[in-house]
């Protein structure tokens, strides 16, 4: 039986793998540094943690839930311990791109991010409906990457990555150079900071006049069927007019060269702010 030790399990991120893989085929042994993360395992979950020199003794994979800021302090930390053909699972990319991971050719890194559940599902559910990040009611699709170690490897990280991100539709395996230009170059980069921008212009006409729970139904509504249309959801175009607004809009809205945050350089300046 494969045993996990997963480090930072009373977090954010950790609190919902430990619950995932609770009732999961794995063994897996729970360390979390703070008072509190500990306390809510016990509570929510009936988890008790152990110490890390007990969670790596014999370990086969070790999961770092914890921030990207201290993957690379922690992975060094445990690195002595880890015998030949350990798996450690990083759950972003930025951390193991930035190079933060030892330089320890016998071990497996395997990389998994969730796509999060998509805005176009099927659910009916409530609990689902309102799943909004994922794992835990609401079905996603999740991206992977086997960054170094024998290729049979990538089976039981996925295997892995599937029950933590559980319930889990598609699953994609790309590398992790691909996986940091779908985050942060094309989730964050892009698609978080014109959002960001929608989010400013709900509160520009706002403060224009109109009131604001007819702009926030009027702007979600028509992102609903503006992205169902351009994504090829559904089958449609848009009015003259809206093409025209379009042809008008982007150039005011964004810079000739916009397509450089997808350059390496730029992918690799953004880790680097991110880590």
């Amino acid at each position: 039986m494969t045993t996990i030790a997963l480090f930072g399990a009373g977090g954010k991120m950790g609190y919902r793998l430990a619950s995932n893989l609770k009732s999961s085929p794995f063994t897996v042994r729970h360390v979390e540094v703070s008072d509190a993360g500990r306390a809510r395992l016990s509570s929510g979950l009936g988890i008790e943690t152990v110490g890390a020199n007990a969670a790596l003794d014999a370990v086969d994979v070790v999961v770092l839930a914890v921030p990207d800021t201290l993957i690379g302090k922690v992975a060094a930390e445990i690195e002595p311990q880890l015998k030949l053909g350990t798996m450690v699972v990083a759950l972003d990319a930025a951390a193991p791109f930035a190079g933060h991971l030892p330089d320890r050719p016998d071990l497996t890194y395997f990389v998994t991010h969730p796509c999060h559940p998509p805005i176009f599902n099927d659910e009916t559910e409530f609990a689902a409906k309102h799943d909004h990040f994922g794992g835990i009611a609401a079905k996603q699709h999740i991206v992977n990457a086997l960054m170094q170690g024998p290729d049979e490897a990538y089976a039981l990280g996925e295997s892995i990555a599937r029950v933590i991100w559980a319930p889990v539709m598609r699953s994609h395996r790309v590398t992790v150079e691909q996986m940091a230009l779908l985050e942060p170059g094309l989730s964050e980069t892009v698609c978080a900071s014109l959002l960001d921008v929608m989010r400013e212009a709900l509160d520009e006409v706002v403060a224009r006049g109109v009131p604001r729970q007819a702009a926030y139904d009027f702007l979600l509504g028509h992102m609903n069927i503006l992205a169902a249309v351009t994504f090829g959801e559904i089958q449609g175009v848009f009015s003259d007019a809206a093409n025209k607004a379009i042809q008008f809009g982007k150039p005011v809205l964004m810079q000739p060269d916009w397509k450089r945050v997808f350059e390496p350089a730029e992918i690799a300046a953004s880790i680097q702010r991110i880590t």
